[in-house]
This record gives structure tokens, C-alpha cells and sequence, in this order.
């Protein structure tokens, strides 16, 4: 609930400190908002929006407070307007059920067509919402090959170099002058980056978990956490476990 209150008061008027990294070779911007920046293509990745989140939890009848969508699309909107890209690549959960799109509220789907206008938009697939967007602005695919970059919702253990995936929310701990800061992250070793889950109400699955086993040189592994306005570069060794 913290970052929804802090997108709607304050982020688009932040200073960032972002990290610069490199994935196989391309030149690469972590924003503190949760964006990958490409500046030598012009794309701005992002990853897990789950948009309609809680109405979804709705429907199931599970009440979750209502403004999860919207406070994600100010957070997107911060972020695009930043880096004005040229190109939008979401890597899938972009909504959270298969239904999402098709019944988001029309002043969410005209957030969304503004944000579009005069770029391009590819959404990829994910395992929330496999059948793609209904009636918004891009093109819907599993996954895109683009300059020596794989972009796809699931991270693969076969992946050739240039992976960037999301689906795993990764998240890093550290001790900071005797207090213990949790965040999510961008998690990179060079080799493939995995995206932090952009949407508000999302958690977070810590970089030792068993699941990123095989993902990652420990050696090389950086974890580029998410601050309020700046992002902090851990290396794996200096993570608690």
C-alpha cells in the first residue's frame, strides 16, 4: 500500500538515481520506478503490471482496495514520460486473469491508448492473461528477438545470452545501518536480466529462492534494487540470505 500512496502523491516529481548495466552487449538503464530503459534502441521494458488485480479478486469474492490499476498506470505514465521511448515492451502478467482487458474501465483503457500514442506497444503473453489484450493500442506476441535481446514473460534455463524476462518478481535483502531493507529488484548477471514486477500489489520472490537456481553466475550477479527515488547495486555475495 506504501508505493500506491507514494505513486499518487509524489513519484512523477522525483529525482531518480538510476544503474546502468549491460545485457549482451546493449547498453541498459534501470529506472527506480521499475522500467527498463534501452537508450541505443528506444525501448522502455516493463514487466507483471497485473493490472485489474483486485477487481479480479473481486470476482472471485476476495476484497483488495480498488486502486491498483490506476496507480499503476501513474507509475507507467512517470516512467514513459521520463524516457519518452519509442517503443513499449511489457513482458507479460500485463493483466491479471484472461479477462482483465476485456472488461477494464474505459478511463483505465484511455490512460492506456494515451501512453501508446505515437509509439509503438508490444505486449507479450504471460500466465496470467496467455490469450492476449482485448482492444488496447500494440501487438500481442509470446516473444520477441530484437537486436541480440530475447524478450519473453518466463525465463528459460536454455535461453541463449540476451534474455530479459519477468515472471519471477525478483527481490533482494540487505542490512543497511542496522535495519533490514527488502526491495524488489532487477537481478543481472550480464548474461540475462529478470525484471521486478511492475504492478503495486505484487510481492516479491527472493533472489535465493529455489526457483532463480541455474538463472544466474552468482559470481557476476548484481541486484539492482528499487529505492523510493533511486536505485541501490548490490552483488550477490553481499545479499542476506
Amino acid at each position: 500500500m506504501h508505493r500506491i500512496a507514494h505513486a499518487i502523491s509524489a513519484l512523477p516529481d522525483n529525482p531518480a538515481l538510476s544503474a546502468r548495466t549491460v545485457i549482451n552487449g546493449v547498453a541498459a538503464v534501470c529506472d527506480p520506478l521499475g522500467g527498463l530503459y534501452l537508450p541505443d534502441l528506444d525501448i522502455l521494458v516493463v514487466s507483471d503490471l497485473h493490472l485489474e488485480k483486485g477487481s479480479a479478486f473481486a470476482r472471485r469474492g476476495m476484497m483488495l482496495p480498488p486502486y491498483d490499476t490506476l496507480a499503476t498506470l501513474r507509475i507507467l505514465d512517470a516512467v514513459i514520460a521520463r524516457h519518452n521511448p519509442k517503443t513499449v515492451i511489457s513482458l507479460g502478467d500485463n493483466f491479471h486473469d484472461r479477462v482483465g482487458s476485456a472488461l477494464m474501465p474505459e478511463l483505465f483503457r484511455g490512460m492506456i491508448e494515451t501512453m501508446a500514442r505515437g509509439r509503438d506497444w508490444v505486449w507479450i503473453n504471460g500466465n496470467h492473461d496467455p490469450d492476449g489484450t482485448v482492444s488496447l493500442p500494440g501487438s500481442c506476441t509470446d516473444e520477441l528477438h530484437h537486436a541480440g535481446l530475447i524478450f519473453r514473460h518466463e525465463p528459460s534455463l536454455n535461453a541463449s545470452a540476451g534474455e530479459i524476462a519477468g515472471h519471477l518478481h525478483p527481490a533482494a535483502t540487505v542490512r543497511r545501518r542496522e535495519k533490514y531493507m527488502r526491495r524488489a529488484c532487477f537481478a543481472t548477471d550480464g548474461r540475462r536480466l529478470i525484471m521486478p514486477a511492475f504492478g503495486v500489489t505484487t510481492g516479491g520472490l527472493d533472489l535465493r529462492h529455489q526457483a532463480m537456481r541455474g538463472l544466474f553466475d552468482h559470481q557476476t550477479l548484481v541486484a539492482h534494487m528499487l529505492g523510493r527515488d533511486r536505485i541501490y547495486s548490490v552483488r550477490f555475495a553481499n545479499l542476506l540470505g
